[in-house]
């Protein structure tokens, strides 16, 4: 998670929980001189459009004083869908035992992306087993992660 993403989830968390859902994460995807800033949120019993409105209304409200992106961009509030992005170390606790694609910020092993099984999770490190090997990779060098869905 970059530290704009980090100051964006701590500034806006609070105000999700207080509309009684989760702030599962967030992505913020620069494109030239426009961007998107995600917000994904879940709730026990599901997502209805009428909820990202309503999360997309307080978030942007806060953004909108707070202004602590520069730029221009589109506020996109959903829920994480099938293939469920992982931000958390508790997420990947979840997701253990489940098909996953994850890409690193930095080279290992001699590559960036990963597809197999997440098998385990200790601390700050996950191991995935791609093709029947197994690799070790610290949560701090994930760029990205989700769930594969099984359809």
């Amino acid at each position: 998670m970059t530290k704009l993403e980090q100051e964006l989830t701590a500034m806006l968390e609070p105000a999700v929980e207080a509309l009684g859902f989760e702030l599962l994460g967030l992505e913020f995807v620069q494109a030239g001189r426009h961007s998107t800033l995600r917000v994904y949120i879940e709730h026990e019993n599901g997502i209805t459009v009428d909820n990202c409105a309503d999360v997309s209304r307080q978030v942007s409200a806060i953004l909108d004083v707070e202004d602590p992106i520069t730029n221009e961009y589109d506020l996109e509030v959903s829920s994480p869908g099938v293939d469920r992005p992982l931000f958390k170390q508790a997420h990947y606790e979840k997701a253990q035992g489940e098909e996953v694609r994850v890409r690193t910020k930095l080279p290992q092993d001699g590559r960036r992306n990963f597809k197999g099984d997440l098998v385990a999770v200790s601390g700050d490190m996950i191991t995935i087993r791609v093709d029947g090997a197994e690799h070790l990779i610290m949560l701090s060098n994930i760029e990205r992660a989700n769930i594969i869905a099984k359809l």
